[in-house]
């Protein structure tokens, strides 16, 4: 336990309570590579703040077929997100993973959480923060990341993201105008289901780093006309249209034709 500036008493790991006082008021943008970032930096954790994973804890990602034995007898909809499912749709692997994103749907948050009872659960409310996830406890639209764990000692296996829906439509966080059928979402690849590429790289392209840009390059290649159709709509009409990755989704296009052609 660790006394907070305010009085109040704030439950972390020991290494954190044991961490100097200097530590305290760093915090973290989105985004930024903790494992590069200088002491000075500021992680606003609820509290008690100290950086990295003296905190927030390493990770140990579950494989794909883990997590479907975790949120398939949930019997929600769930997809394998994040680097992990264009490996698998591309059915072939090009980089390590630090972390497994398994996307839900909002409305379905507290059957997930009942479905794997016993585990640690913690939100990231607000975005670069983490707080427990109290079981029962609705999530509001401003919380998108729940990171969960075996127990308090145990490295983290599974970051689920919550997603919005409307009536029967994926809606995107990012643009209202941006919108799938939930049925349509993902595919299935051995017996997991997968978020669909085209998806994924939408989500990649709002501020690509370097992992999103080698998934791009691996991945764009390989999407039919109607993938490459809509991933350029989607990111032209939310992020810019002048985004360099739809030059290269054109000249993916391009490539595609002439290889049909000949």
């Amino acid at each position: 336990m660790c006394t907070a500036p305010d009085g109040r008493v704030t439950e972390v790991s020991r290494l954190a309570c044991c961490l100097p006082a200097w530590y305290s008021g760093i915090s973290w943008t989105p985004g930024t590579d903790r494992s590069q970032m200088p002491t000075s930096a500021i992680w606003p954790l609820k509290n008690v703040a100290v950086p990295g994973e003296a905190v927030f804890g390493a990770w140990d990602p579950a494989a794909p077929a883990e997590a479907r034995s975790w949120f398939e007898p949930a019997g929600t909809p769930w997809w394998i997100a994040g680097g992990f499912a264009l490996e698998l749709v591309a059915g072939r692997s090009w980089r390590t993973h630090g972390d497994l994103d398994v996307l839900v749907l909002r409305r379905d948050q507290l059957v997930v959480q009942e479905a794997l009872a016993g585990r640690e659960w913690w939100a990231a409310d607000p975005p670069g923060t983490l707080r427990p996830w109290a079981a029962g406890e609705i999530l509001g639209p401003a919380v998108h990341d729940v990171r969960c764990r075996p127990s308090g000692s145990s490295p983290w296996r599974v970051q689920v993201m919550l997603d919005e829906t409307d009536g029967d439509e994926w809606v995107s966080r990012r643009s209202p105008a941006v919108r799938r059928p939930v049925a349509g979402l993902g595919v299935t690849v051995g017996g997991i289901p997968c978020l669909r590429p085209e998806i994924q790289l939408f989500w990649k392209a709002g501020s690509p780093r370097e992992k999103d840009e080698e998934d791009f390059r691996e991945v764009a290649g390989s999407l039919g006309p109607a993938q490459r159709s809509w991933l350029a709509r989607a990111i032209g009409a939310t992020y810019s249209r002048r985004h360099p990755w739809l030059a290269r989704l054109r000249e993916a296009g391009g490539a595609g034709r002439s290889g049909a052609a000949g």
